[in-house]
Order: structure tokens, then sequence, then C-alpha cells
């Protein structure tokens, strides 16, 4: 019995040691895993909200505030909920979405008569915002074109270099912005154009090019389209500022409607987080242009397929509200109404900045200022002088430089141009 007694504790104890190693085995699975790095954008919105100091001003945001510094909500938004409460069932949408919010969404893009429209032509889905349109794209072209690759250009808004790297799309990068002029570097942005392979995808804002507000000329964008043409280049359009840039949704969308006018079969990102405020709500849209209704229908397939594992099909509320917007004459008036009123107080505000700082007898150029359009102004400070503006004058911003035009306001524009002409009047 004591030698049965001896065999049972040596084993009771291996069980314990090898439940021990077991444990000591699992716990080390994510010992590897390293602490992602803070998102430049996030960061700052962070680091402004643990700022103690009443001075403080935020710059940073990527949504737009009114000249209170608060978040706004259009009354079409609040009227399209309104009427839509209570009103449908919650099921989910079909893996391409909403039917009516793709197809009034299209219309803002391609022209409520377009063509291609009527003739069926653009395999189009409903997509998670920008973001997500963006990401299904870069899916779709691993898919079907592996050995692509895409160019994107310098600089751009950091979340693009991340979509194509997780969707191991091959990058390469073309000239865009011009530091000394602050403005468009137009020769390098053709050079590269010219220099890259044949049938090259390319990444393009629309309009209001994040982060450096700086847009090519109509001109400019006709040449580029030519350009595109002789090489056989593929236009992938990103556009999130569409009528939140000009106050105009049909001038925003100047640069698309010449690539089609030019006969290019293009993709566009549709985004209504800025200029309808529903940053929350995650709508947006993809659409690709195809040689005929067959192959719309085939790619849209395609797409749904992609959406599927990633997140099956897209909310169902936020694409409700810009349909019943967008589908209702008097709604989508006082849209166009609002959407002026967000652009004309982003556009007000680059002025007053403009010659606050010209007033203080600032030695530097600040034409770039109301030059460039949209949400974002790339100031052209270093980002030693914005650590500067934070330290000093607890003023929160990218340290590229990028000023959120938005985070402006007539109560605190005087403080933020003194405070940039202090850290930069020895540059």
């Amino acid at each position: 019995m004591m030698a049965t007694a001896i065999r049972n504790s040596a084993s009771r104890g291996t069980m314990m040691s090898r439940q021990i190693s077991g444990l000591r085995s699992m716990s080390s699975w994510w010992k590897n895993v390293e602490p992602a790095p803070k998102d430049p954008i996030l960061g700052v919105t962070e680091a402004f909200l643990a700022d103690p100091s009443p001075d403080k001003v935020n710059v940073g945001v990527g949504a737009y505030r009114d000249d209170n510094g608060k978040p706004v909500v259009l009354e079409c938004v609040r009227e399209a909920e309104r009427r839509i409460a209570g009103t449908s069932f919650m099921e989910y949408l079909p893996m391409g979405g909403s039917v009516k919010m793709v197809d009034e969404t299209l219309k803002l893009a391609y022209r409520d008569n377009s063509e291609f429209i009527k003739d069926k032509r653009i395999a189009a889905v409903q997509s998670l915002s920008g973001t997500g349109a963006c990401r299904l794209f870069a899916d779709f072209q691993k898919r079907f074109r592996p050995d692509s690759q895409i160019y994107i250009p310098v600089p751009t808004w950091s979340n693009h270099h991340n979509i194509w790297r997780d969707a191991q799309v091959t990058q390469k990068t073309y000239h865009y912005y011009h530091p000394e002029t602050k403005g468009l570097d137009f020769s390098g942005l053709m050079d590269d154009v010219k220099n890259a392979p044949e049938g090259s995808f390319f990444l393009l804002h629309a309009c209001a090019h994040n982060p450096t507000g700086v847009d090519p000329t109509e001109e400019q964008w006709r040449e580029i389209s030519q350009l595109f043409k002789a090489k056989n280049h593929f236009a992938f359009f990103d556009m999130a500022y569409q009528g939140f840039a000009s106050g105009d949704p049909a001038r925003d969308a100047k640069s698309i409607r010449i690539f089609l006018e030019d006969g290019h079969h293009i993709g566009i990102s549709q985004s209504y987080a800025k200029n309808m405020g529903l940053y929350g709500q995650r709508v947006g849209c993809l659409s690709v242009l195809c040689e005929d209704e067959k192959q719309a229908v085939t790619v849209k397939s395609q797409l749904q397929q992609l959406a599927r594992p990633m997140y099956s099909n897209p909310p169902l509320h936020g694409a409700q509200i810009v349909s019943t917007i967008l589908g209702d004459p008097a709604l989508k008036g006082l849209w166009l109404k609002e959407v002026k009123v967000m652009a004309d107080r982003i556009i007000g505000m680059r002025t007053a900045l403009r010659e606050s700082l010209e007033k203080l007898g600032s030695p530097l150029s600040w034409e770039h200022v109301t030059k460039q359009i949209g949400m974002f102004c790339y100031s052209g400070m270093t980002p030693e002088q914005v650590d500067r503006l934070t330290s000093e004058y607890h003023i929160y911003m990218t340290r590229n430089g990028r000023i959120s035009m938005a985070g402006v306001t007539t109560g605190n524009v005087g403080y933020l141009a003194n405070a940039i002409h202090e850290v930069t009047k020895s540059s």
C-alpha cells in the first residue's frame, strides 16, 4: 500500500508539473507582442484632453466644429432621423448594403443623369465609410491584380499607407507637395506618372487633399488625365470631402468628371463623415466603373465576397439617413445649404488666420493658408515649432504642421496666430 501511495503521489506530482508547465506555456503565447505605436492623429486628441490648461486649443481633430468649438449635427440629419424612427425593422442589409443609398451616392459622384448609371456599368457597394471603401478596393486589387502596385502621394493621409500595407499591396510614392512653394509639385507629379510602368494604379485625392489642402487646378487635372490615358494607368479617387471643400458638390467632383469625360475606368471611395457629419455612422460607398453591365455584375459579386468574411454586411441606420436626405428634394436642398455653411466657415477662418498673422508683422508669407482648401492647412511649420506650440502655448496639432481649420474659431484665431508668429518669426 505504501508503494502504491508513493506511486500515486509521484503521479500527482507529475500531473501538477505538467499543468504548471502548460500554464507557463499558455501564458507565453503573446509574450512577443510589442505595444503598437500611437496613431499620430488620435494621439493629439488624447494629449489635448489630458492638458488642464484653460488656454488649450485643439487644431488636430479631423471633425467639423462650429464657431464655439462644438460638434454639429446637421438639421437635415435630425429631420431624417425623425422620419425614419420606428418605421422599419432592424434586419441585416444585403452584403452590398442599401441599394437606395448606393444609387443616390453614385449620382453625387457621376452626375444625376450619368450614362454610366443608366447603362448599369458601375459596380458599387456600401462600405464602412471611406476607410472601408479604400480597404475593400485594396483587397480587390490584390486578389485580381496580385502583381500590381499602388502609387500614393507624398504626403497623404497616414492611414492610406496602413490600408494598402495590410492588404499586402506593394506601395510606391509619387511627388505631390512642394515644401518651398507650399503648393503642388506639378512637374514632379507628372514626371512620376510618366515614369511609372504602364498600367499602374494611382491613389488620387479628388478634392481637399489631406493633409496639405493643395489641389491641382482644373487645367492641371486635365493634363494629369491625358497622361494617365497615354500610360493606361488606373485612377482610384478617395473623395472624403465632396461638398465640404468648396460648398459645391459638383465643383468638388470636377477631377472625377474630367477623368470620366476622357474615357477612364476609375474607382471611387465616397464618405459621408465630413459632408454630413455622420462620423460615427460609418457610411460610405465603393464604386468601380466597368466596361459593361455584365462586367459590373461580376465585379460587384467579388466585392461582396470580399466584404462577407471581413464584416458580412454594413450598418443600417446611417445608410437610411443618407438615402432619406438625398432622396427627398427638400431635405437635399437643406443639406446643400448646410454643407455650404460649413465650408464657408472653414474658408472664413483661413482668411482670418492669414490676416491675423500679417497684422502681427510676420516676415513669412502666409498666402498658402488661403490658397489651400478644405479642412486642413499645411502650415509649413517644422516638428520642432509644433512642439513649441504645444509646450509653450498648449496648442495641439500633428507634428507635420497640419492645422485642422475646423478647430479655429473667432474666439481663438488671434491666440493661435500670435503663437504661430512667436515660434516662426526667427525662421
